[in-house]
């Protein structure tokens, strides 16, 4: 038996700008050094990067726990910058109340009666994109459609939805170290932290809204009322951002791969099959953090009670040991059962199902018109401490 104090150690800065941009190679080297690895940049942290360990540590919530922060920052010695999620920043028994509720107002069939309404814009949206020739996947797609149709099932009026883009910006780089991208992030985000925390109460979201279904549960005393607006949050943040960065991977993945697109042009029903796939092969959270609440063995190592531990997301969907050696290649038929692009467990992404039902409306109705869609121009990556996405994606199509 090991102690963490005994196994491999990498110098490397998993929130420097060169592994954010590009971070495969690190993760190579992450894996290669064993299943349980040292980041001494970040005093006892402790790293996992194999599926095995990663999808494991996910599913084992009482020795892994979420309640002291999904983030580098453990609250159990430090105060939180915002109230925690009551979803991602909570453990049974607290989390398990807010869960149902949530499992009852985003439930897939409550995610199925949104299909009617979101389709219509997908299709808009797509006419007139193709019909441009070309257009940023980012800025006229991957934003654009998301921050249409789920802020209106939301019950979010139509002026300053873009705040919710900034505050996710912050949200998400708050979960690494207070870095530059961190401080940037704050500053950026002033105004709209406190645009999301007003239209998080009862009076801003419209009756009948996903919002409004939270505070009715509080209302029938399934959540309490000081709970509702955290709940309200936390979806917002669950239903947009995920998507946001999911449709721009997707695309850019496809872009990159233009005989996959060709692929499922021809058979557009894979478009469900062709997103996960794309997802796995370039992970939108890249990292989760959990914290130890007690010793824990992992692969031989004794990981001490109390220790971060950095799950490594992004690699765990590219390891060979679980998806073979064409781990890194990008294949719309494969069978990506078992990644762990939303997480897993009892924290998995509340939001997924939405991600799920936006993208494959968009995502469909943009390979029906198009026959082909190419990079026309060099991406620009968006640095952010814990997601992998990007600033901008120049594509070009050829109209079918």
């Amino acid at each position: 038996m090991t102690t963490t104090q005994n196994v491999p150690a990498l110098d490397d800065d998993p929130f420097g700008t060169e592994i954010l941009t590009d971070p495969y190679e690190f993760h190579r080297r992450l894996r290669d050094a064993g299943p349980v690895v040292r980041l001494p940049r970040y005093d006892s942290l402790v790293a996992m990067g194999r599926h095995a360990e990663v999808r494991a540590t996910l599913t084992d919530w009482e020795r892994f726990v979420s309640g002291r922060g999904a983030g580098l920052s453990d609250f159990a010695r430090e105060k939180p910058w915002r109230p925690p999620s009551p979803i991602l920043e909570a453990d049974p028994p607290d989390h398990t109340a807010v869960r149902t509720v949530l499992n009852t107002v985003l439930s897939p069939r409550a995610v199925r009666g949104m299909r009617e309404r979101f389709a219509p814009f997908a299709e808009e949206l797509a006419d007139a994109l193709v019909a441009r020739g070309r257009f940023d996947a980012v800025t006229d797609l991957a934003e654009v459609y998301p921050l249409r149709v789920f802020p209106d099932a939301f019950g979010l009026p139509a002026e300053g939805r873009r705040n919710l883009l900034r505050y996710g910006e912050l949200a998400t780089n708050a979960l690494g170290p207070r870095n530059q991208l961190l401080l940037d992030a704050f500053e950026v985000a002033a105004a709209a932290q406190e645009w999301v925390r007003a239209h998080c109460e009862r009076d801003k979201l419209a009756p009948q809204s996903l919002g409004a279904q939270i505070w009715a549960a509080a209302d029938r005393g399934e959540i309490s009322h000081e709970q509702a607006p955290l709940v309200v949050r936390s979806v917002l943040s669950a239903g947009f951002d995920p998507v946001v960065i999911g449709l721009g991977n997707a695309l850019y993945a496809l872009a990159r791969h233009p005989q996959q697109w060709a692929a499922l042009h021809a058979d557009p029903a894979l478009t469900k099959f062709a997103f996960d796939e794309a997802l796995r092969w370039e992970s939108p959270f890249q990292t989760f953090f959990r914290t130890t609440s007690v010793d824990v063995e992992v692969a031989g190592t004794t990981i001490p009670k109390d220790t971060k531990v950095l799950l490594f997301l992004g690699s765990a969907n590219r390891d060979s040991r679980h998806w073979g050696e064409d781990a890194e290649e990008l294949d719309i038929h494969r069978s990506t059962r078992g990644h762990v692009v939303f997480g897993r467990g009892i924290h998995q992404c509340v939001g997924q199902l939405i991600a799920r039902l936006e993208a494959e409306l968009v995502l469909s109705a943009l390979t029906r018109r198009a026959a082909r869609l190419e990079l026309d121009g060099d991406p620009v990556p968006k640095l952010n401490n814990v997601l992998r996405g990007w600033a901008s994606i120049p594509v070009r199509v050829t109209p079918a």
